[in-house]
């Protein structure tokens, strides 16, 4: 299978290449810079190499560094932002700070002759966000393409195939990075773009079955796409030395742990066991209110759970979770920001009983996971199973968890999703549910006064979940489930409608 290796410098837009490459149908590898080598990149065989970008600045010796022999290794090499100064900073060039006169946002670039830029126009609009710059190309380069800031927007050595743009081309506001990917990747690299799903699942199969060979392995499983395809994935690999432990920690949705059950305990095929886990987890998260704690919490009572059901069972090796690439980047990288720790990420306890964690999803989006899911013969209706944290509604009712704010949740989250599902709208809408504000404000019913809870609609588009634009729901609709909740649910003012994308806001609340 061919592949391009994504080698990581820190960057916050570092899974959009990868990203960008898959949907070319190449398949993309990322690599933290400090686990690989010339000779291990050289031993996988790849097709190319891309250098992210990066908080840092080259010339500062705290900033990561690599090694000057990968430019010679005869692989086409692409540098993205920090990447392009790297690349610069490795081969004898020379890079400033451009403090007075940086770049952020849409640019206009000029693009001269070049293979990484065949279909693109002299003059186009670029992504940039940068301080440093590339002030002298080094001996054998070129400069390919300049800006009115900024001399040297992209350079290329042509004989070694050593290409680096100061701009992202991976932003959708790169007016024609597309097709710079594609220049790269298909007319630089040679790539065939003949990647499907199918090679994941065979490969990840193949893989497991040696990784895990003479291993029993615990999944994690929510009842969520996420873990299920995981769950899926290594049982077709390992069979029976797989057991899966669903456990209820008493902060599902409306009948959810009753149907996540009989839905995957009959139709995977996998050995599942259910614990009843409602009173330790509510005892431990009693009278916390802040969201990261609570997030910790929740990750390690998880664990807990599944060691004591490891030892029942007799030693198990391995746990295996459903993580994905979203809640890898959102609880932090390397040196990557936090944004929020998930359960299964940043949540973990430093210290478990298993030897070993497999995440045979942790490089892929969302919508390759169904994807996968698809492949693996998942039934229709689990793949596009709504999207639901680990946390469950934890991390959907802020402030203090309690038992009540629970039941209003659920009973507002069901009204919800039943009046988009009803509308037509489930196809249109990558996650839809309610949350509850820690905060009451002052109604009247029956002329009465009240003074009640606020439930918060929200509902996203996405492709990936790395970013997200807020659904334009109907207004019929929205007063619908307005009406529903605050008729039928016992201490509910007030209805609200999320209006935020992603960023500035997460999807979940929490």
């Amino acid at each position: 299978m061919e592949k391009i290796l994504v080698l990581d410098f820190g960057g916050q837009y570092n899974q959009l290449i990868a990203r960008r490459v898959r949907d070319q149908h190449v398949y993309a590898e990322i690599r933290p810079f400090g686990k690989m080598t010339p000779e291990s990149i050289a031993k996988e065989g790849y097709k190319g190499i891309i250098f992210t970008g990066g908080p840092n600045s080259v010339y500062d010796p705290a900033s990561p560094h690599f090694d000057p022999k990968v430019l010679e290794l005869g692989i086409p090499v692409l540098g993205i932002c920090y990447g392009h100064q790297l690349m610069a900073w490795m081969a004898g060039g020379d890079i400033e700070s451009a403090a007075a006169s940086s770049e952020y946002g849409r640019i206009e670039f000029t693009a001269g002759d070049s293979p990484l830029f065949k279909g693109v126009p002299r003059k186009s609009i670029c992504w940039m966000s940068h301080t440093d710059y590339v002030s002298r190309v080094p001996e054998g380069f070129s400069v390919i393409a300049s800006t009115d800031q900024c001399p040297c927007a992209a350079m290329s050595c042509d004989e070694k195939r050593l290409y680096g743009v100061q701009f992202h081309p991976e932003v959708t506001h790169c007016q024609f990075g597309t097709q710079i990917l594609h220049n790269f990747l298909f007319d630089i690299c040679g790539c065939a773009g003949d990647w499907k799903m199918a090679d994941f699942v065979e490969t990840s199969v193949r893989e497991l079955r040696e990784q895990l060979a003479g291993k029993r392995v615990l999944c994690a499983l929510s009842g969520g796409v996420d873990s299920s395809v995981a769950a899926v994935l290594i049982h077709k690999a390992i069979g029976d030395d797989l057991v899966c432990v669903f456990v209820d920690h008493g902060m599902m949705r409306k009948n959810e742990g009753d149907e996540i059950e009989r839905a995957l305990g009959r139709r995977l095929g996998v050995n599942i066991i259910r614990v009843n886990a409602k009173d330790r987890f509510l005892s431990k998260l009693a009278g916390v209110s802040e969201p990261e704690k609570k997030r910790r919490i929740i990750g390690e009572e998880f664990i807990r759970v599944f060691e004591e059901e490891a030892r029942k069972l007799g030693r198990i090796d391995v746990l295996a979770q459903g993580t994905i690439y979203p809640d890898v980047i959102e609880s932090g990288r390397g040196d990557s920001a936090v944004i929020k720790s998930h359960h299964n990420v940043g949540g973990l306890p430093s210290v478990m009983d298993f030897e070993e964690i497999v995440e045979p999803l942790r490089y892929l989006f969302k919508d390759e996971v169904r994807a996968a899911g698809i492949e693996l013969g998942i039934p229709h209706e689990l793949v596009w199973r709504q999207p639901f944290p680990g946390p469950g509604l934890g991390i959907r009712v802020t402030g203090e968890i309690t038992e009540e704010k629970l039941e209003i949740t659920r009973e507002a989250d069901a009204i919800f999703r039943e009046e988009i599902e009803s509308s037509g709208m489930r196809s249109q809408v990558s996650q839809y549910f309610a949350a509850l504000l820690d905060a009451r404000s002052v109604g009247v019913m029956g002329d009465a006064r009240t003074y009640g809870r606020t439930v918060v609609l929200r509902a996203v588009t996405t492709d990936d979940f790395m970013t997200a634009d807020w659904t334009r729901v109907p207004y019929e609709v929205l007063e619908r489930a307005s009406s529903r909740i605050t008729n039928t649910i016992k201490g509910v003012t007030r209805v609200l409608y999320d209006v935020t994308s992603k960023p500035p806001a997460t999807v979940e609340w929490e």
